[in-house]
């Protein structure tokens, strides 16, 4: 059980929060997002898991360089303050902006609007590559307001914040009795309910081949388009130049006569990994390598 605070202390956190906040929107995105850059240049530099996170992306990649390394590390660590920019300014991202600094996206909307259309829903299948709250953001713009689960953040206040910053995007409570009554009705309701893979599952599930090692995958997003016959969207969002990418890789679909839910489940799973892995491999430098239990983690068995 998770210890709590006392709250004075988390009234002390959301200050902080909130003075970000304000540094962030007193200045313009260009300028909010080189200071970001600047910020993990240095953070690196000095040390910041540098480690550690080199460790990591070597043993993926051991064929690249210490030097290519370090810039695979400090690419992510900047666009991960990136991101925290756009959530900070999330309530101020209109259409306009968004069909500047996401491309395609009316396209890719559109192609999301046609799965969405048979009635199904669609499940989403997303890494933690980009920003994919960018790509929620985007469909919303486009009349096409999705669903996602989140945790629960232990600052009730900052909790508070982050579900204002959601805007439109419908969250469904990790951990909460009726999550997956919910996720069901919501696919149901011919709804879109992305979800992140969860790649560091404590009990054997799913094995795949990843980024050069193993990752137990939860096959439990898959299980839910074989539940409801909903499609499942492989996709990932990449940013370049200033500008995000929506990468549409696949629409895969349940075997409507499968007999066995979970073993089809774990087939959806295994070809949406099998994309997802190839896609984060082509950019290196978009995926979350800061994450504090690493994915490639043994399984206990």
């Amino acid at each position: 059980m998770a210890r709590h605070k006392p709250r004075f202390v988390y009234l002390l956190e959301y200050a902080a929060l909130r003075t970000a906040c304000a540094a962030v929107n007193a200045v313009p995105y260009r300028i909010a997002c080189a200071c970001a850059r600047l910020l993990a240049s240095a953070a690196v530099t000095c040390g910041f898991h540098k480690a550690r996170t080199l460790e990591r992306i070597t043993s993926c990649f051991p064929e690249k360089s210490r030097s290519e390394a370090l810039a695979i590390a400090k690419e992510s660590l900047a666009n991960i303050l990136m991101n925290a920019v756009e959530m900070i300014r999330a309530p101020r991202l209109t259409k306009k902006w968004i069909t500047a600094h996401v491309k395609d996206i009316a396209l890719y909307a559109e192609r999301l609007r046609e799965v969405l259309a048979e009635g199904k829903g669609a499940v989403i299948m997303v890494p933690h590559s980009g920003n994919w709250y960018m790509a929620a953001w985007a469909m919303a713009q486009y009349g096409l307001p999705l669903a996602a689960i989140a945790a629960r953040q232990r600052n009730p206040y900052v909790d508070a914040w982050m579900k204002r910053q959601y805007g439109s995007i419908e969250v469904v409570e990790r951990g909460h009795a009726s999550v997956m009554r919910t996720i069901l009705a919501l696919l149901k309701n011919g709804r879109g309910f992305a979800i992140l893979p969860d790649l560091r599952v404590p009990a054997r599930d799913v094995e795949v081949p990843f980024l050069n090692g193993t990752a137990n995958v939860s096959h439990g997003g898959a299980l839910f388009a074989v539940a409801t016959g909903a499609p499942v969207v492989v996709a990932i969002m990449r940013r370049k130049g200033g500008v995000h990418t929506f990468d549409h890789l696949a629409t895969l679909r349940p075997d409507p006569d499968a007999t066995d839910r979970r073993a089809e489940a774990a087939r959806l799973t295994r070809e949406a990994m099998a994309l997802l892995d190839a896609g984060i491999k082509r950019t290196p430098g978009q995926w979350f390598w800061y994450n504090k239990r690493w994915i490639l983690q043994p399984v206990k068995r």
